[in-house]
C-alpha cells in the first residue's frame, strides 16, 4: 500500500556553471539557522573540495538537509559543467524535484539544456529559479520565455511544462514571486518547495530496497554509501545483500547508519523511506549497487549515464627524473593501475583499460576538464605518472560503416568587436553557425563543433579575445566526419642534452622561440623546454656555460637579458603537447617531453617517417 512522507522533500539543485548554485544553498543554509553566526561562515560553503574553491566551479555532487518548519530539506548541490555531467545523472535518481537556476542576464545556456533534459527524462518536478535579478542588464522576463521554449523543446510534460517560478537574488539571500518585489529572506523558496514539490510515496509492504548513488571514505568508518531508500526500513546492525549491476551478489551488514542534518551526518538507529542516508559496513561498494532484503530481494534499475567523448593514456613514469618527486613506491604500474580502476568505482562516467602494454593504461571522460581534474586530484595524492595528448573517441555507423565523431554545441559570449576573430577561429575548426544575436555590446553565438576542435580552443579563444568572452560546450551527438582541422602552428623546443639551464645558454636560444623553464632548472634530453616560432621542433643546448677569459669583449651595457618565462598550468599543457609527446606529471612538477628522449634516434625516426609519407 502506498504511503507517503509529508515530513520530507528531496531535491536538487541544477544548472548551468556559475549561474549561483552553490551561493544559493549558502543562503537557504544561513536562514535556517544551521550556523550560530550566519556571517563568519564564509561563501560557497559547500565546495568543500580545494580544487573546486580553486577554479570556482562544483565538481562532486553533495549532500545536506534544512528544517524549514518542521519539514526536512533534503537538498543535493550538482555540478554545472557538463564534464561532470555523470555527477548529475546519478543523484537525480535520490530526488523527486529539481530547483533550476537561470540567470537573468544570460538565460539558458548550454548546461541549462543538459540538467534540465536529465529531469525532465526523470519526470521530476521542476520549479524555475531566475537568479541575480539585481545585475545590469537583468532581463528575467526573457529569461522566463526563453527557459519555457527550452521546456518545449526538450518535450516537457503538460504539467512539467506548467511549472512555478521564483526570482531570487541569491548572494543577498532574497526571493520573491515577482523581480520587482523580492522579500527580505528565501521564504517564499522554500514556500514554493513545500507546496510544489511532491512529499516521497513509497510502499509499506516492499521490502527494503537502495540504489548506492554516491561513495565517500571515512578513516575511521571506511566505504560509506549514499542514497535514497526507496522502500522499506534499514536498521543498524541489519544483515542486507548487495548486487552489482552485473549481478554479483554478497552480504554484509549495516555497522554504520546515518542521515543528513545540516552539514553534517548524524547517526541513526534506523531510517525510514523516503529519506536520504550514508551507511556502512560492507567491505565492497560500488555505484548502482543495490541494497535490499537478502530474504527476499527487490532490485532497483541500475543508473545510466553517456559514454565518454575524448580519451588520453596514462603510463608509468620512465623520465630520467622518475622517483625524485612521487611518494615511494607510487609511481609503479600496479599502483597506477589500482588508483584508476578504484576511481571508477564511484565516477561513474569514468572508463579504465589495460592496454598493450602493462604499464599504459587508456582512460576515457567527458571532456579535458574532467580527465584533468582527475589529473590534478592524483598528483596532490603524491602519484607521478605520464599522460598523453588528449583525443577524441570515433565512432562507425553500424550500418553505413561510415566514420562518426563527437560534436560539441557551443555558446561563445564576446564583445562586439572582437565578433570576426571568433568566427574565423571556430570556421577553421569546422564550426557550423546555428544563431547570432547582439544585445547591449555583447555578441552572443551558437555553434556546432567537432570535439576535435576544441582541444586546445579555450585558450586559443582567452588569447584572442584578451580574456574579454566566454565560451561553453556540450556534447550534442556523433556526425559524420568533418574533415582534416589544423594542429597547433609551432613546434616544440627541446632539451639537447641533460643538465641544468643556465642564463647563458637560454639568453642566446631565446631568438628561437619562447621558455617553459627558468634559468637553473634540471632537464633532461628530450624534455620539452619551451615553444618554437617556427613549425618544426628543434633541438637546443641550455647547459652550456660561457668560456671565461681576462679579455672582455662586450659592456656590461650590451649583456642580452632573459625574456619572460610562459608558466604554463596543466590545461595549458594538455592543450599544448603534440601526438609524438607526453606530460610528466608529479606532485612538485609537470613537464612535458618527447616519447622518444633521445634526439638522434627521434630524427631518425622522424626521416624515415617522411620518406614513407613521400613514396620513396
Amino acid at each position: 500500500m502506498a504511503q507517503t512522507r509529508s515530513d520530507i522533500r528531496n531535491i536538487a539543485i541544477i544548472a548551468h556553471v556559475d549561474h549561483g548554485k552553490t551561493t544559493l544553498v549558502d543562503g537557504m543554509l544561513k536562514q535556517t539557522k544551521v550556523f550560530r553566526n550566519a556571517a563568519a561562515a564564509g561563501e560557497r560553503i559547500l565546495d568543500s573540495n580545494a580544487l573546486e574553491r580553486e577554479r570556482g566551479i562544483t565538481i562532486l555532487a553533495k549532500n545536506t538537509a534544512v528544517i524549514w518548519n518542521d519539514t526536512k530539506i533534503n537538498i543535493v548541490d550538482t555540478p554545472g559543467h557538463a564534464d561532470f555531467g555523470g555527477e548529475v545523472e546519478r543523484v537525480l535518481n535520490m530526488v523527486d524535484g529539481a530547483l533550476l537556476l537561470v540567470d537573468a542576464v544570460e538565460g539558458p545556456m548550454p548546461q541549462t539544456r543538459f540538467v534540465l533534459r536529465k529531469a525532465l527524462g526523470l519526470g521530476l518536478r521542476v520549479i524555475v529559479v531566475i537568479n541575480k535579478v539585481d545585475r545590469p542588464h537583468a532581463d528575467p522576463e526573457r529569461a522566463l520565455n526563453q527557459t519555457f521554449d527550452l521546456f518545449i523543446e526538450l518535450g516537457a510534460s503538460d504539467e512539467q511544462a506548467e511549472f512555478p517560478v521564483v526570482y531570487t537574488v541569491g548572494l543577498e539571500g532574497r526571493s520573491g514571486v515577482t523581480p520587482e518585489d523580492l522579500g527580505d529572506d528565501l521564504t517564499p523558496l522554500f514556500e514554493t518547495i513545500l507546496s510544489e514539490i511532491a512529499a516521497p510515496t513509497y510502499d509499506d509492504t516492499a521490502p527494503t530496497s537502495l540504489l548506492v548513488t554516491t561513495l565517500e571514505y571515512d578513516n575511521y568508518k571506511g566505504q560509506l554509501g549514499i542514497g535514497r531508500l526507496h522502500s522499506g526500513t534499514l536498521r543498524k546492525g541489519d544483515n542486507v545483500l548487495r548486487i552489482t549491476p552485473t549481478g554479483q551478489r554478497s552480504t554484509g551488514r549495516i555497522e554504520y547508519l546515518f542521515t543528513f542534518y545540516n552539514l553534517t551526518k548524524v547517526e541513526t538507529p534506523e531510517v525510514h523511506a523516503g529519506d536520504i542516508l550514508a551507511f556502512g559496513g560492507l567491505e565492497q561498494l560500488g555505484i548502482s549497487d543495490n541494497i535490499t532484503d537478502p530474504t527476499n530481494p527487490f532490485i532497483l534499475p541500475p543508473i545510466s549515464v553517456e559514454e565518454p567523448t575524448v580519451r588520453m593514456t596514462f603510463g608509468v613514469n620512465t623520465s630520467p627524473f622518475a622517483g625524485r618527486e612521487g611518494k615511494t613506491g607510487w609511481g609503479t604500474s600496479r599502483r597506477l593501475r589500482e588508483r584508476l580502476y578504484n576511481e571508477t568505482r564511484s565516477n561513474l562516467a569514468l572508463r579504465v583499460q589495460d592496454s598493450d602494454t602493462p604499464d599504459r593504461f587508456i582512460v576515457s571522460g567527458r571532456g579535458e576538464l574532467h580527465l584533468g581534474i582527475l589529473i590534478e586530484t592524483m598528483r596532490r595524492e603524491g602519484y607521478e605518472f605520464d599522460v598523453s595528448k588528449p583525443e577524441v573517441i570515433f565512432r562507425r555507423d553500424p550500418e553505413t560503416e561510415e566514420l562518426l565523431e563527437p560534436v560539441e554545441e557551443v555558446d561563445i559570449e564576446v564583445v562586439d568587436s572582437l565578433t570576426g576573430t571568433v568566427v574565423e577561429l571556430l570556421g577553421g575548426r569546422r564550426g557550423r553557425m546555428l544563431d547570432i544575436r547582439t544585445d547591449a555590446g555583447t555578441t552572443y553565438m551558437r555553434y556546432l563543433v567537432p570535439t576535435r576542435g576544441l582541444l586546445g580552443f579555450r585558450s586559443q579563444f582567452m588569447t584572442s579575445t584578451s580574456g574579454m568572452g566566454q565560451v561553453h560546450s556540450i556534447f550534442y551527438g556523433y556526425e559524420p566526419f568533418m574533415g582534416n582541422i589544423p594542429t597547433r602552428q609551432y613546434g616544440s623546443l627541446v632539451a639537447w642534452e641533460t643538465g641544468v639551464a643556465t642564463p647563458y645558454a637560454m639568453v642566446h636560444a631565446q631568438a628561437r622561440g619562447s621558455f617553459f623553464i627558468e634559468p637553473g632548472t634540471d632537464i633532461y634530453e628530450g624534455m620539452v623546454v619551451g615553444e618554437h616560432i617556427r613549425p618544426e621542433d628543434l633541438a637546443v643546448n641550455l647547459c652550456k656555460t660561457k668560456q671565461l677569459s681576462a679579455v672582455r669583449t662586450k659592456n656590461y651595457a650590451d649583456e642580452e637579458r632573459m625574456n619572460g618565462i610562459q608558466n604554463l598550468s596543466l590545461d595549458d599543457f594538455l592543450e599544448f603537447i603534440a601526438e609524438d609527446e607526453l606530460l610528466e606529471v608529479t606532485p612538485q612538477n609537470l613537464r612535458a617531453r618527447k616519447k622518444v628522449l633521445n634526439n638522434e634516434r627521434r630524427m631518425k625516426e622522424q626521416k624515415a617517417r617522411e620518406k614513407i609519407m613521400a613514396g620513396e
